[in-house]
């Protein structure tokens, strides 16, 4: 049989210390000679003494990569026996046997070495399952969850900033069939950052630079035959954007990793959801100060409507919708969404005019100026005179005298979002804290946002009128 790449290193290994044996040998010899003579070392012995001592060490500097080698090769072996004794242990196609009702068979991996090497498609998966209620993302998610139950792998990795041990994990271990019973903890998603208009985010450089015409050309009627015809310059200033980071990282303890079914699997989720909530938030409501997107909240010059009211109605906040609108519209040519908190939204489709919902319900009436549309959050066809509406959790519900929310009302396509095209990135590190049994996941990734190309399309309604509303 020829011999293997692993024989190859471990006779080069074997060639390695054998050779070190001789020379310190050597070495040995020379200083013993010396020493049963009391003296020093002659020249030729120092001569000697010196090239036997630089061959050790290089043969030391050589024999590191290959121990390491070895060692890499040892495992890949390993885990292609215990694979083989896996395929072996299963039915074959033309032995196949019944497991919970369903014939198994040896079909390929829904995420492997050979379809999904790098893991992109499962962090794909399991962004679009949780951030956007994909069904077929959920459904390869949870063939993958039997496919380890069956065959018993290794999980792919996860992510905040506390430890994570089994006791946060109880509901993972065995018994499995418990295990699709775990809730996972509630996310506001991004439905605002899902409406913008989306760009790649360029490979390099920590900024996006826009020009914005200040100054415009103009023209005029001519005076007269011959008369000079109007002539103004041009003009632009120049937009910076910078590009952000959002990341998170948790520390998880390697029996997480190791003795529970998906506590690492669950980890990932609850970052990546953590993700997107905040990158959603930061560019509503943040101020672009450390480290932050600057949001629409925070756009200088952009629409603002003060609806002050201490007992408000539907009827009464309909006008300052309409102005906010007009204000969009008359800014930028164009008005495409309202943001509303949830609870605002619901407040105001319980709202009755003189005889009627304002509210459009399903099909209902024609005298409404809106839908309702559907129960859920992230449902569809939800809209308020003409244009549609989001309903976004993270909108801040604390401010004025700290009950009050905001209306937004934005042109979806004059607010830029920069996104890396493979963001949300893992990075898994098992070296850094190994003494304490600690696998670090971080999940990160690098953003741009602005809606200040045009300040007035972006704009908010605030005030003693969006007190927390009652029911």
């Amino acid at each position: 049989m020829p011999a293997t790449l692993l024989d190859m290193v471990r006779d080069e290994l074997r060639a390695n210390l054998d050779a070190r044996t001789t020379a310190q040998a050597a070495l040995d010899a020379i200083v013993a000679a010396a020493e049963g003579e009391a003296r020093n070392l002659t020249d030729d012995e120092q001569t000697a003494f010196t090239a036997a001592r630089d061959e050790l060490v290089t043969l030391d500097e050589a024999r590191g990569p290959l121990t390491t080698r070895v060692a890499e090769l040892e495992a890949t072996e390993a885990a292609r026996v215990a694979a083989d004794a896996v395929a072996a242990a299963l039915p074959t196609s033309s032995d196949r046997s019944t497991r919970g009702g369903g014939r198994v068979t040896r079909e390929a991996r829904t995420y492997g070495p050979g379809n999904d090497p790098r893991g992109t498609h499962f962090l794909r998966d399991v962004m679009r399952a949780h951030t956007m209620s994909d069904f077929d993302a959920g459904q390869r998610l949870s063939r993958h969850m039997q496919e380890e139950r069956v065959e018993r792998a290794e999980y792919l990795a996860g992510i905040e900033q506390r430890d994570v041990t089994t006791g946060a994990f109880a509901g993972l271990t065995v018994p499995q069939y418990l295990t699709d019973l775990v809730a996972p903890k509630i996310r506001n998603k991004r439905p605002f950052a899902d409406i913008c208009r989306h760009v790649d985010l360029p490979p390099e450089g920590m900024t996006v630079n826009l020009s914005r015409i200040t100054t415009g050309t103009a023209a005029a009627a001519q005076a007269t035959e011959g008369a000079a015809v109007q002539e103004t310059d041009i003009d632009d200033t120049l937009l910076t954007v910078n590009v952000r980071t959002v990341a998170g990282q948790q520390d998880v303890a390697r029996q997480v990793v190791d003795r529970t079914t998906g506590g690492d699997e669950i980890v990932i989720q609850d970052l990546i959801g953590a993700y997107h909530e905040e990158l959603d938030r930061q560019i509503i409501v943040a101020d672009g100060t450390s480290g932050t997107h600057l949001g629409i909240k925070n756009v200088s010059g952009n629409a603002a409507v003060t609806y002050t009211d201490a007992s408000p109605t539907a009827a009464e906040l309909h006008p300052k919708l309409a102005d906010l609108v007009q204000q969009i519209s008359s800014g930028t040519d164009d008005f495409t969404h309202f943001l509303f908190h949830t609870r605002r939204w619901w407040w105001l489709a319980s709202q009755l005019g003189t005889t009627f919902p304002l509210l459009t319900v399903g099909m209902a009436g024609t005298q409404q100026v809106g839908t309702v549309g559907q129960p859920g959050y992230q449902a569809p066809g939800r809209s308020y005179l003409e244009g549609g509406v989001i309903l976004d959790r993270n909108i801040e519900t604390t401010l004025g005298g700290g009950t009050e929310d905001a209306i937004y009302g934005v042109n979806a396509d004059e607010c830029f979002l920069w996104e890396d095209p493979a963001a949300p990135l893992l990075i898994r590190a098992e070296q850094t804290q190994a003494g304490n049994l600690l696998v670090k996941f971080v999940v990160y990734g690098y953003s741009a946002f602005t809606a200040g190309r045009y300040p007035l399309a972006t704009g908010d309604i605030t005030g003693t009128g969006l007190a927390a509303p009652t029911f």
